[in-house]
C-alpha cells in the first residue's frame, strides 16, 4: 500500500491536475508531487481535506490499496432489461438494507415465492425521501427491496406493494466483492456509471414506471 499512489489514483479518477489539487489544498504543485511520490507525508489536516475532496474515508485513504479498485469493476455495458413485475417494500431505519431484505425474505417464504422459484431474484435501491430531520436527528435512511416475480406466480399474501416495470435500457457494471474496502466500491461504481453516461451523451428520462437504478447481489 502507498499513500502517495492512493492520492495519485484518486486525483486521476477525479480528473484533477496536480496544479488544481494544489490550489484546493493551499499548497504548491511540488508538494502534491512529493505527496504522490511518498517523499513527504501530508499533515493530518491535509489528509482530512483530501478525504473530503475525494469523497473517501480517511481510513481507506491511508490504509487501503486503492489501485486494486479498478480490477474490481467490469467494463460498463448498455443492456436492455425486459419488463417485469415485482413485490417491493421500503423501510426507513438506521440500517435499512439489512432490515428490509430480512423482511422481504420472510415475505418470500410466507407467500410461497421461494417454493415456486427458490432462486427468485431480489433487487434493491436507495429511497432518498427521508427528510433531513429524520436523517440528522434519528439517523434514519431509506432503502427498498423487491423480488422480481416469475411468470405464472400468484399470491394473496399481503405486506408488500406490487408494481410493474416497463422495458428499459440500463448502463450496467459488475463489482467483485462489493462490500469490501469499507463499502467504498459501491459508491465508486455509481461514479463510474455517471461518468460513462456523461461521456457517451446518455440522458436519464425519469418515469414513474421505470426505476432510475437498482442493485442485484449474487454469488458466482
Amino acid at each position: 500500500m502507498s499513500l502517495g499512489k492512493n492520492i495519485q489514483y484518486l486525483r486521476r479518477q477525479k480528473k484533477v491536475t496536480q496544479e488544481k489539487l494544489a490550489e484546493m489544498m493551499s499548497v504548491s504543485r511540488q508538494t502534491i508531487s512529493k505527496w504522490e511520490s511518498d517523499e513527504i507525508i501530508p499533515e493530518l489536516n491535509k489528509l482530512v481535506s483530501l478525504s473530503d475532496v475525494f469523497s473517501c474515508k480517511l481510513d481507506a485513504l491511508v490504509k487501503e490499496d486503492m489501485n486494486v479498485w479498478d480490477e474490481a469493476y467490469s467494463e460498463i455495458i448498455v443492456k436492455k432489461v425486459k419488463a417485469f413485475k415485482m413485490a417491493r417494500y421500503v423501510m426507513l431505519t438506521p440500517n435499512p438494507e439489512d432490515d428490509v431484505n430480512f423482511y422481504m425474505k420472510n415475505w418470500a417464504r410466507r407467500s410461497g415465492l421461494l417454493e415456486f422459484q427458490p432462486d427468485a431474484m431480489r433487487i434493491g435501491w436507495d429511497f432518498p425521501f427521508a427528510i433531513s430531520e429524520m436523517q440528522n436527528r434519528f439517523g434514519l435512511r431509506g432503502y427498498v427491496a423487491a423480488y422480481i416475480l416469475p411468470e405464472g406466480f400468484e399470491t394473496s399474501c399481503t405486506g408488500v406493494e406490487f408494481a410493474s416495470q416497463k422495458e428499459a435500457d440500463y448502463a450496467v457494471i459488475t463489482i467483485q466483492d462489493p462490500f469490501a474496502a469499507g463499502l467504498g466500491r459501491i459508491p465508486n461504481a455509481y461514479k463510474k456509471i455517471m461518468e460513462f453516461l456523461r461521456t457517451n451523451g446518455f440522458r436519464e428520462k425519469p418515469r414513474e414506471d421505470i426505476l432510475s437504478c437498482f442493485e442485484h447481489v449474487y454469488e458466482k
